[in-house]
């Protein structure tokens, strides 16, 4: 029951809550922002209930990630789990044609903040496709998003299990230009959940590869975030 009565009063303050994300919005468009503006805001967006939008990230290592996404001047952006759209709007910010994320959630009615993410002037498309990452229908529906151009920056943070992420790998990786990056979230070992896995893949993969990680401190429990060069 409290849980049909919270879902209710998200549900009726919708329309109050899409006014002031889209406000919110308005106003860090207002100028140019900074990679640490950026980070900033992706981690705590000042929206609530279904447009609420914030990333769970270490901030050092999302501003690296950041850094380096970036400097490739990206095109073309895939992520792999949207969950609350905090590192979709960086990619947002720093992406001149299209970023694709993919999550197994609808965006519902958040699609079109998501949408609206880019700043003004910006030749950035948005698109969120919902559905399964493993399935053959969504990796076909990513590959027709793109068009046949190339991915600059791969962002794989949705099925965390070792299979998982390396199913992600598999299906996705052959999307990346040379010279582009793929990155890993939570790639240290010691994790809060068992199911959280992708330390085994990573460590299998980065062996004799150009290689980049991204750990606050070596003894934190989750995160870290592991970037390969193509």
């Amino acid at each position: 029951m409290k849980e049909k009565i919270k879902h209710l009063n998200r549900t009726l303050r919708i329309p109050i809550n899409r006014y002031f994300a889209f406000r919110q919005l308005k106003k860090f468009h207002e100028r140019q922002r900074s990679i640490d503006e950026i980070v900033e805001w992706a981690m705590r967006f000042p929206s609530k209930g279904y447009f609420r939008v914030d990333s769970i990230q270490k901030r050092s290592e999302i501003t690296a990630l950041a850094e380096a996404v970036k400097a490739l001047q990206p095109r073309n952006v895939l992520e792999i789990g949207t969950a609350r759209a905090g590192t979709l709007f960086i990619w947002s910010q720093l992406t001149s044609n299209k970023v694709v994320s993919c999550d197994l959630e609808s965006a519902g009615v958040k699609r079109a903040l998501f949408e609206s993410f880019p700043p003004p002037g910006s030749g950035c498309v948005v698109r969120h496709i919902d559905g399964d990452s493993h399935s053959e229908e969504m990796r076909k529906r990513v590959e027709q998003a793109f068009n046949g151009e190339p991915v600059d920056f791969l962002f794989i943070d949705g099925d965390h299990t070792e299979v998982g992420v390396e199913k992600d790998y598999n299906d996705y990786h052959h999307l990346v230009r040379p010279g582009g990056i793929i990155a890993f979230h939570d790639i240290v070992e010691k994790q809060a959940l068992a199911t959280n896995q992708v330390y085994f893949f990573w460590k299998r993969l980065k062996e004799g590869r150009n290689i980049q990680e991204f750990i606050d401190d070596p003894a934190q429990t989750g995160f870290g975030i592991g970037v390969l060069r193509v």
